[in-house]
């Protein structure tokens, strides 16, 4: 006896990895403007209005969707930008849009009523009381958990709530509470909550010294390592530090996740839809996650084994992890 599929939902920094993602797989694409308003606000990336319409069309005619991402906090005083970010992302066809902020929340389901919402990571909605606020007050349809739950806690929520959940299944691993991250801006002036840019290149910084490498994010050292190691981005979340007599990674190894395994389980709880991470990442990348995990959802979808895949090479420092739905904390 089969079960539902799995819906696959795909990263899209560009238009042509836009392209890409729908062409291998992809059931939606999620994407943003290029802006603040969106949690990926780096250089070369994301969407003008003209670009996010002819995206829309390219996955309407191949029977996929778009969801557009307008997931940071707006700034007092520029509310209209991201107002105006909403406005458009509908206009343009836009499946939903996912938002976090609850002034935004509730000006979108004033002024755009009927209109499909979805709760971004970025809110920490990680309750079943949360959630079910979202959909009482503001029509939330669906809720992105953040990545501190287990599969465990994934399941007792869906048992308590009558909207659908997202989580995340492969790339990058934020391991803070998204939305309350303070310190990629304390170190940079640049919060990825509200400017949409964590750990920008901008202000990352390497240089050798003696028989080190050095990585600095903001004047800080993130990691200090032998010249023959990879040294892995700079985040402070993932840095190497002193603490009492313990010296490592304090937060969480530099590592990106992989829970491919763990999609039997996942659909077993409830889970409505798979997440890939990595608007940044190339078209390459998306093409490969994508048709790897296309082939993992139909098996799945059969009653079938997950099939075996080597996607390490892509992963931050070359390993991966199931994160915290397989919980152990340090």
């Amino acid at each position: 006896m089969t079960q539902a599929r799995l819906e696959l939902v795909c990263p899209a920094g560009t238009p042509a990895a836009l392209r890409t993602a729908i062409d291998a797989g992809a059931d939606t694409v999620y994407c943003g403007f290029a802006d603040e308003t969106n949690a990926r606000n780096f250089p070369g990336l994301n969407f003008s209005r003209a670009e996010m319409a002819e995206g829309i069309a390219y996955a309407d005619a191949r029977g996929a969707k778009v969801l557009v991402a307008i997931n940071t906090f707006p700034r007092a005083g520029a509310e209209a930008l991201w107002h105006g970010a909403v406005a458009d992302a509908y206009a343009a066809g836009a499946h939903a849009v996912i938002l976090a902020d609850l002034g935004l929340l509730a000006h979108t389901a004033e002024r755009h009523p009927g209109r499909r919402i979805h709760l971004s990571v970025q809110a920490a909605a990680a309750n079943a009381d949360a959630i079910n606020f979202y959909a009482a007050a503001f029509g939330v349809k669906r809720v992105v958990l953040p990545r501190v739950l287990s599969v465990q806690e994934i399941a007792a929520i869906n048992r308590e709530i009558s909207v659908e959940t997202e989580v995340f299944i492969f790339g990058g691993l934020c391991v803070m509470a998204e939305g309350r991250c303070a310190l990629s801006s304390y170190a940079t002036g640049r919060s990825p909550n509200m400017h949409g840019v964590c750990s920008p290149a901008s202000h990352v910084a390497y240089s050798e010294e003696g028989a080190d490498l050095v990585s600095r994010l903001g004047g800080f050292t993130i990691h200090r390592v032998p010249k023959a190691v990879a040294a892995p981005y700079p985040t402070l979340c993932k840095g190497h530090f002193t603490a009492g007599d313990y010296a490592g990674h304090v937060f969480e190894d530099p590592v990106s996740l992989d829970a491919a395994a763990l999609i039997p389980q996942l659909a077993k709880a409830g889970v409505r839809a798979l997440k890939i991470e990595g608007r940044q990442r190339s078209r390459a990348y998306v093409a490969e996650v994508v048709r790897t995990f296309r082939q993992a959802v139909e098996a799945e979808a059969a009653g079938l084994a997950i099939p075996a895949s080597d996607l390490r090479r892509l992963t931050e420092g070359q390993q991966s992890t199931a994160g915290a739905y397989r919980k152990t904390w340090r």
